[in-house]
């Protein structure tokens, strides 16, 4: 059987985050949500998404096929629900598609919009991602899931007893190296995954998960719900931030309430605001509408794409927007939205030219030894700059 997890409209409105991946290859509490769904199916999985983005996630059809919707996070009902589905049968919550069972001549006609004849009716709560917001909002919640998901049956490494460790809630893998630093797991779980440091004087209050090949800095403060990595680097204050892989905020400055892409970089000592000064609820840019969105929240920070750098000393206002490979520099607060693949700042905004942005995309895959930035990659790339040309022209 095979498990295929499917693009629905909330790739437009996860946006500039599902730019460079599927939906189910954003990262929520510990795992991604196409690696959840592999450790409860105990099962390989494919994607069916975007053309321009099937060269990189490929989809994999067979004899007998689940096409399950990549904006839904799993859990036991689900998969029960999921499991007694017979072919031809749909797995609907209210209008939204959650899951669906065809063989392998309906699997490759497959439509999300279809009509679906015999649809069964799912009732129980749960998590889905439609925003950009609701990746730090909801990150509380999956980081507590995939812990206990994660640790079942297990017993922690040992990690020197330098550190203070207050509450039951504490897992590191093998390889997990931390000193002269305190965990709190009072509030929430905290996971140290293989082959991870914390340095010394850290204080990290959970919830908290630091994936593999990640490091975080001497005297670094962390507030739950924050996730880090993996091959990622943070510094400073954290505060209820999902930071993705090869991203590095390596320096004093506040980042809280926020999404960082992968192969991002904080200059030092930035900041962004994450409440605004008259306390009233925070828009986003949507680029589904081509409009600010209310969010309904208070605290809101910054979200950005893939590729994004900021230089030393950047303010990002509330509520910023920062598309896939935009480079920030300079005094001022720069807009609240920044296009993708723009350079500039506050003083204003100029085009990143493509092959100027693929020089510097090239030097940095090219320190990490595992990493190659390939024609895959350039094509995709390619694909976001020519569909982001007209957010560049209303903002330049």
């Amino acid at each position: 059987m095979a498990i295929i997890l499917f693009d629905d409209n909330a790739h437009q409105t996860l946006l500039p985050l599902t730019y460079t991946r599927p939906v189910a290859n954003l990262r929520i509490g510990i795992m991604t949500t196409a690696e959840k769904w592999a450790k409860y199916l105990n099962s390989e999985y494919s994607f069916h998404t975007l053309d321009y983005l099937q060269a990189k996630f490929p989809v994999k059809i067979e004899a007998d096929n689940i096409f399950i919707n990549g904006s839904v996070c799993p859990d036991e009902g689900l998969l029960e629900a999921i499991d007694k589905l017979q072919t031809g049968q749909a797995l609907k919550y209210n209008e939204l598609l959650v899951a669906v069972r065809l063989n392998e001549t309906d699997a490759k006609a497959f439509n999300y919009q279809a009509g679906f004849d015999d649809v069964v009716a799912y009732s129980n709560l749960l998590v889905a991602l439609k925003y950009p917001e609701d990746i730090f909002r909801k990150n509380d919640i999956e980081l507590r899931k995939d812990f206990k998901l994660l640790t079942n049956g297990r017993a922690s490494a040992a990690i020197s007893s330098t550190n203070t460790i207050i509450g039951n809630d504490f897992f590191a893998e093998e390889g997990a190296v931390a000193e002269c630093s305190t965990f709190n797991t009072t509030n929430g779980p905290i996971y140290l995954s293989a082959n991870t440091q914390v340095w010394e004087g850290t204080n990290i209050r959970g919830a908290f998960a630091i994936c593999e090949h990640s490091q975080v800095k001497m005297g670094t403060k962390i507030y739950g719900a924050t996730t880090v990595g993996p091959y990622s680097r943070v510094g400073g204050e954290i505060n209820n931030a999902v930071i993705w892989g090869y991203t590095s905020k390596g320096h004093e400055g506040y980042l809280g309430n926020s999404v960082l892409g992968e192969w991002c970089n904080i200059g030092a000592d930035s900041n962004n605001s994450n409440l605004k000064n008259n306390y009233a609820e925070v828009k986003l840019w949507d680029y589904s509408t081509r409009r600010f969105r209310k969010t309904g929240l208070q605290f809101c920070g910054l979200i950005m794409g893939d590729h994004s750098k900021c230089g030393i000393n950047t303010m990002f206002n509330t509520g910023t927007v920062v598309g896939v490979s935009a480079n920030v520099f300079g005094a001022g607060f720069p807009l609240n939205f920044v296009p993708d693949f723009s350079w500039g700042g506050a003083q204003g905004l100029e085009v990143y030219l493509f092959d100027k942005a693929m020089e510097t995309t090239r030097r940095v895959f090219d320190r990490r030894d595992h990493r190659e930035f390939n024609e895959v990659e350039q094509n995709l790339l390619k694909a976001v700059f020519e569909q982001t040309e007209e957010y560049r022209q209303l903002f330049m």
